[in-house]
């Protein structure tokens, strides 16, 4: 089965160099690029804001990692620290020694009191021999002692920084996240108000299908009412034999009222 996935791959690369030539591969590159990022565009906005997050959390762990790293070389620094002040320390008492067994050599004596003991010139000088090459060894180590604390120092600053840095960045990563949540919420409201827009015009479009079925009762009524008047009845008053001054008369009132609305219609 691997070998013939195999023989269709090899053959559909080798019809595709037949068909596009040696350019094949930017044709290929180019679909690959275009498929992939079509597939990203299809991917939900909301999906990818939750990916985001957990991507973001992701980080907590190695923060934690990070931070137990930093508190235990801390705990190292402070052990070095502490082991140079107690070689400093010493190393003034020996130095003190020293000087004085160096002094008593020097004075020519050949026999020497210490605690209670006696010494020849000798022993002395093999003791001074030994404590002085011990203070030197001591030199050596407090020397590489306060350079690994300068190491230790400048590393767990460096430490130090890094994870404020990630910190920082991820409350960062954090603000942005909710503000594209933010707005995201905001383009659904927008859709859903564009829906609603719609619901308006239905809404609109019945309010003019009743107002119209309405006008058209307004006209079946009115033809209805005119259908039904009498026409072969006799008219008993009549409607236009007023006299002109009775009417005028009935129509402005009494003479101080018509003054008032001859005035007023001026």
């Amino acid at each position: 089965m691997a070998f013939k996935l195999v023989g269709s791959v090899l053959a559909a690369g080798a019809l595709t160099i037949g068909v596009f030539g040696w350019n094949a591969w930017s044709y290929v590159k180019t679909s690959v690029t275009e498929v992939t990022g079509a597939i990203q565009d299809s991917v939900p906005v909301e999906f990818e804001i939750r990916r985001a997050r957990t991507m973001l959390n992701d980080l907590i762990p190695e923060v934690h990692k990070n931070m137990v790293a930093i508190a235990q070389e801390e705990a190292a620094l402070a052990k070095v620290s502490q082991e140079i002040a107690t070689q400093e320390e010493r190393r003034e008492k020996d130095a003190g020694d020293i000087v004085r067994l160096k002094d008593d050599v020097a004075s020519g004596k050949k026999t020497f009191q210490y605690a209670g003991k006696s010494y020849n010139v000798d022993s002395v000088k093999a003791d001074l021999a030994r404590r002085f090459e011990r203070r030197k060894v001591a030199d050596e180590t407090l020397e590489n002692l306060r350079k690994m604390h300068t190491a230790r120092e400048r590393s767990l600053t460096a430490a130090r920084d890094k994870m404020t840095g990630m910190l920082a960045a991820k409350r960062q990563l954090e603000v942005e996240i909710e503000q594209l949540d933010s707005r995201l919420k905001m383009v659904e409201a927008a859709r859903t108000t564009s829906s609603l827009c719609l619901d308006d015009g239905r809404l609109s479009r019945t309010r003019q299908l009743i107002d119209d079925l309405k006008s058209r009762l307004d006209v079946s009524e009115k033809l209805v009412a005119v259908e039904g008047l009498p026409v072969d009845e006799i008219q008993l008053d009549d409607a236009g034999g007023a006299d002109i001054v009775e009417q005028v008369t009935k129509y402005f009132g009494d003479d101080k009222s018509s003054t008032v609305k001859v005035a007023q219609s001026k």
